[in-house]
């Protein structure tokens, strides 16, 4: 059974629109396109080597 009153001191709100845009931006994150972008460097570098 749920305990409510105890699922209720655990809650934290969620971040609104603001927060979360600052808090994704101020971290360095990979893509796919980052990902593909490094792998054909490491391509191109083993084919002149």
């Amino acid at each position: 059974m749920i305990d409510y009153e105890e699922e209720l001191k655990k809650f934290e709100p969620c971040l609104d629109v603001a927060d979360a845009e600052g808090a994704i931006y101020e971290h360095e994150l990979t893509d796919i396109l980052d990902v593909i972008r490094e792998m054909l460097q490491e391509a191109k570098d083993n084919r002149r080597g």
